[in-house]
C-alpha cells in the first residue's frame, strides 16, 4: 500500500479534477502491474495497472489507494474490469468520498466473490484526496491558508517593510522571513493546488508573480486569483504582464468600465460579484471556483483577507511557517478579524523545514462535516 501511495503522489498536479490514485497488483509476492491516474490518460489507476499486468492479474491481489468506481463516467466501471481480470483480493486504503460511488464499489466486488480489505493507510490516503472529497461533496474547493510568520506572529519584519525594492517583487535586506527549505515547500504546495488566492493589497505591496516554480509537471496552469473590489490592479504589475489564461480577478466594478476593459485587453479574466459591507462577498468566490472545477486553493494573503476568510468560514486548513525571528512590532498580524470565533483545531502536527517550524492544523474535516 505504501508503494501504491507513492504512485498516487505522482498524479499530484496531473489528476485534478479527478482524485489522485495509485494501484499495485501483486501475485506470488511479486509486483506484476502498477499504475497511477492522470486526467489526460483517462484510464483510472486500476486500469493502468491491469493493462500492465495482463493475464498475470488472475488470482492476484490488487492494492489501491481509493475504492474502485462502480459507475460509468469518462470510462467504464473499474469494478467490472477487476472482476473480468480474475483478481482474487482487493486491498483499499479508503472509501470513495464521491456519494455516487461510496461503498458501492466494495459491495460489487464482494458480490463477485472477491475478498475486500479496507482502511489500510487510510489517513495517508485521505490527506492525498481531501481536496477532491471537499469538492465532490460541496462543489467548492478545499482552502488552505498558508503564511510565513515570525515567532511573535507577524507577516513581515520591520526592515522588510521599510526597504522594499520598487517593482522587483523582492525586498532588500531581510526580505524573506522563512528559510529556503520553507520556500521550497511552499512551491510544492502551489504545485499541489489548482489555484492561488490573494488580495489586491498583496499585489500593490509586493508586486508578486504568484506562480508555481516547483518545476514539477502539472496538467493545467496554477490559476492566480485576485480579490480586488475597486479594480485597482495595475496593468503594469508583474502578475498582469505575465497573464496567460491563468489570471482571474473578482471585483465589484462593472465589466464595461474602462478599468475592466483595459485589464481584459491585457488577458485578465474579470468576474463581477456582489459585495457585503463594501467588500467582495467571500462566499461567492469558492462557489465560482468550484464551478470551474478548481478543487484546491492556496490562500496567500495579508491580514485583512486572512481575517475575512477565517471569519467567513471558507478556510479548511492552516499551514503556518514560523521562523526563529522576532519582529518586535505588532503591525502585520496573521489576521485582522475582531471577535473572531473559530472551531477547535484538529489533527495538529508540526514539521521542520531548515530552521523553521511549520504548524499544520485543520478547521474542519471534509470527510465528516
Amino acid at each position: 500500500m505504501q508503494h501504491s501511495l507513492a504512485l498516487a503522489r505522482k498524479g499530484v498536479g496531473l489528476a485534478s479534477p479527478n482524485p489522485t490514485v495509485g494501484c499495485v497488483i501483486v501475485r506470488d509476492g511479486q509486483i506484476v502491474g502498477e499504475g497511477f491516474h492522470q486526467h489526460e490518460w483517462r484510464d483510472h489507476a486500476e486500469i493502468v495497472a491491469l493493462k500492465s499486468a495482463k493475464e498475470r492479474a488472475h488470482g492476484a491481489t490488487l492494492y489501491v489507494t481509493l475504492e474502485p468506481c462502480n459507475h460509468k463516467g469518462r470510462t467504464g466501471p473499474c469494478t467490472e474490469a477487476i472482476i473480468s481480470a480474475g483478481v482474487q483480493r482487493v486491498v483499499a486504503a479508503m472509501q470513495d468520498p464521491n456519494p455516487l460511488n461510496s461503498g458501492r464499489g466494495f459491495a460489487r466486488l464482494g458480490q463477485a466473490g472477491i475478498e475486500v480489505v479496507t482502511d489500510i493507510c487510510e489517513e495517508e490516503a485521505r490527506r492525498l484526496n481531501e481536496a477532491f472529497a471537499c469538492w465532490i461533496r460541496t462543489k467548492k474547493p478545499f482552502v488552505i491558508l498558508k503564511a510565513a510568520l515570525t515567532l511573535d506572529g507577524q507577516l513581515a519584519l520591520p526592515q522588510s517593510r521599510k526597504t522594499k525594492t520598487k517593482n522587483s517583487g523582492k525586498r532588500s535586506g531581510s526580505e524573506w522571513i522563512t528559510s529556503e527549505e520553507s520556500r521550497a515547500e511552499v512551491q510544492r504546495m502551489r504545485h499541489a493546488s489548482d489555484a492561488l488566492l490573494t488580495g489586491i493589497g498583496t499585489i500593490l505591496s509586493d508586486d508578486p508573480l504568484l506562480t508555481d516554480r516547483s518545476g514539477l509537471p502539472r496538467r493545467r496552469r496554477l490559476l492566480r486569483v485576485v480579490l480586488d473590489s475597486k479594480l485597482r490592479l495595475p496593468p503594469k504589475s508583474r502578475i498582469v504582464e505575465t497573464a496567460d489564461d491563468d489570471l482571474l480577478v473578482f471585483t465589484a466594478v462593472s465589466l464595461k468600465s474602462p478599468k475592466a476593459r483595459k485589464l481584459q485587453n491585457a488577458g485578465v479574466e474579470i468576474v463581477q460579484v456582489k459585495t457585503r459591507n463594501k467588500r467582495i462577498d467571500l462566499q461567492s468566490v469558492p462557489a465560482e471556483l468550484g464551478r470551474r472545477e478548481i478543487l484546491s486553493v492556496l490562500l496567500e494573503a495579508g491580514p485583512t483577507l486572512n481575517g475575512a476568510a477565517l471569519a467567513g468560514g471558507i478556510v479548511h486548513k492552516l499551514f503556518l511557517f514560523y521562523a526563529p525571528k522576532i519582529a518586535g512590532e505588532n503591525t502585520v498580524p496573521l489576521a485582522l478579524a475582531p471577535n473572531l470565533v473559530l472551531p477547535h483545531l484538529r489533527n495538529i502536527r508540526t514539521q521542520e523545514f531548515g530552521p523553521d517550524i511549520a504548524v499544520e492544523a485543520y478547521l474542519s474535516d471534509v470527510f465528516q462535516d
